[in-house]
Formats: structure tokens, C-alpha cells, sequence
């Protein structure tokens, strides 16, 4: 369907319809699953980020697209996307902006959804700024690998989150200052119309109602940004 996402072991469902364009967008952070990765990639484009070239070599998949300062990405997989067709966008490693956080400007300027992946997981300081540029873009996409993912609302926006398994923890995170309007159907810690705000992050480790028997949740708001975190496994 048109306002449906599907990942391994998870479905998004929005209450619009969403870009036809899909892309996943393969990080040089913490891997993917193999078998996650190669289920993700069907039907969707290809781009790499640097060192995320290296896991899609290693499995076949050839990119659209590879950006980075290639700091870290191998040479080989480097030429043998080059060698197979490959747009190559180089970056000088003296910059004052991260790799994901180009290849995100790039892609915010498309009608895409994107899936980002190989972004969490590894360092903290990369993490924290992903989660906040992604948050702070106009892109319709999420941050996912098999243990965790991130979902992003806006302003009068709603995500209905449907899952093969039980999350170990279900998180609302402010990424702006305060979120307000806050509503969940299908937690066990349920929230009505409530206010979050950035410098009390309280809404934490929530899990699925034990009231209903089923794996589907819903998140609405009213104004701001919030980050929606699911962890998976640990």
C-alpha cells in the first residue's frame, strides 16, 4: 500500500501516502544483519556512505551512489563499485559536516523515503548527530537495522508500528525542545494529550499493553519533533 512501510519483522504504517521513490541509505556504523540488509535492499535504490560500501560489496549489492571522505571505506570496494557504474561523490576529509549528514541533504532534496541503516550502534557522538540532522529535515524515513530502530514525527503526524516480535523497549525522545500533544494507543504506560519536553526525557522504556494481544502501536502529536525508538534485541 501507498502509506505502508515494510522492513524484516516490522511495518509502518502513515496516515498519508508516501513517496513512491524508496531508498536505503547504507551507513558505515554498526553492520546490519546480512540477511536483514539483502531482505531490506529488495525493490528499494542503493547508496553507500563510505565504510557501509564494504558490507554491500561484501554481499553483492551495488549502489546507486557512494559519498564519503573514505577515510574508512576499502579501496577494493571503492573500485569495484567504480568499476560497475557507481556515481562516486568524494568529500575532503577536512570538512565541518559528517558524511551521513551530507548524504541526508542530499536526499532531502527528493521526493524519497528513506531508510537509513549501518547508523547506529558504534560511536555516540555520530549517533547523536544523525538522530538530530534526520529529526531536523523535512524527509520522510527512519533509522533501522535488526536490534533498533528510530522513527521520526512532526507536527499533527501519527505512526502506527506493527511488529513479528514483542519490543524489548518502546522510547519517545524530543528532538525539539518540547513536543506537545502527545497521545499512544497500545502501550502499557499510555500517554493523552501530554507535553515531552528535551531536558526531562522521561518517556522511556515503555512496552506494549499487556491488555491487548497484539504487536501494533500508534503515536500521534500535535507540534514538534519527536523521535520514536524501538529496540528490538539487545
Amino acid at each position: 500500500m501507498a502509506n505502508i512501510i515494510c522492513l524484516p519483522k516490522l511495518s509502518i504504517k502513515y496516515p498519508y501516502t508516501l513517496p513512491q521513490n524508496q531508498l536505503l541509505l547504507v551507513g558505515g556504523g554498526r553492520e546490519p544483519d546480512e540477511k536483514w540488509l539483502l531482505e531490506a535492499a529488495k525493490g528499494r535504490n542503493l547508496w553507500c556512505i563510505d565504510h557501509g560500501m564494504d558490507i554491500c560489496h561484501r554481499l553483492g549489492l551495488m549502489p546507486e551512489l557512494v559519498l564519503g571522505d573514505f577515510d574508512s571505506c576499502s579501496p577494493d570496494s571503492l573500485q569495484w563499485a567504480q568499476s560497475n557504474g557507481a556515481e562516486i561523490e568524494k568529500f575532503n576529509p577536512q570538512k565541518d559536516f559528517t558524511d551521513t549528514q551530507a548524504a541526508l541533504q542530499r536526499v532531502n532534496d527528493s521526493d524519497t523515503f528513506c531508510i537509513l541503516t549501518g547508523a547506529l550502534g558504534k560511536r555516540f557522538d555520530h549517533t547523536y548527530s544523525t538522530v538530530f540532522t534526520f529529526g531536523n529535515t523535512s524527509i520522510k524515513g527512519c533509522i533501522a537495522d535488526e536490534q533498533e530502530a528510530v522513527f521520526f514525527l512532526h507536527g499533527n503526524e501519527a505512526i502506527t508500528l506493527s511488529t513479528d516480535f514483542s519490543p524489548k523497549a518502546i522510547s519517545l525522545l524530543p528532538i525539539s525542545q518540547s513536543v506537545a500533544g502527545v497521545t499512544t494507543q497500545g502501550l502499557f504506560w499510555e500517554l493523552n494529550n501530554a507535553d515531552l519536553f528535551q531536558n526531562k526525557p522521561y518517556a522511556v522504556s515503555n512496552v506494549l499493553s499487556e491488555k491487548k494481544n497484539t504487536n501494533t502501536f500508534t503515536i500521534s502529536i500535535k507540534k514538534g519533533i519527536l523521535a520514536v525508538y524501538l529496540l528490538q534485541k539487545e
